[in-house]
């Protein structure tokens, strides 16, 4: 009784497929892979502009609501990082 692996040839043309169907397996694993991270990415995108606009629109309008404490905490901050810049 002869098994198919008692052929040399037959047992390397039976590697090659199963190597073959392995390697499209990973491929299509891979494009699945890669479509979840950027349906990810995408969605993590949308809510970081969303969350930037709000903190814009925020900043904006506390701004507004103060000017001139706004004025003055802009030129403290100013004044110590020149400070700081000058001790060097």
């Amino acid at each position: 009784m002869e098994s198919r692996y008692d052929n040399p040839a037959q047992a390397a043309s039976d590697a090659g497929q199963d190597l073959k169907k392995g390697v499209q397996e990973m491929t299509e694993s891979g494009r699945e892979a890669a479509g979840k991270l950027t349906a990810a990415l995408s969605n993590a995108k949308q809510k970081i502009q969303e969350k930037t606009k709000d903190s814009a629109e925020a900043t904006d309008r506390a701004i507004r609501q103060h000017p001139y404490e706004s004025i003055g905490i802009a030129f403290g901050i100013g004044v110590l990082i020149g400070v700081l810049i000058n001790r060097r």
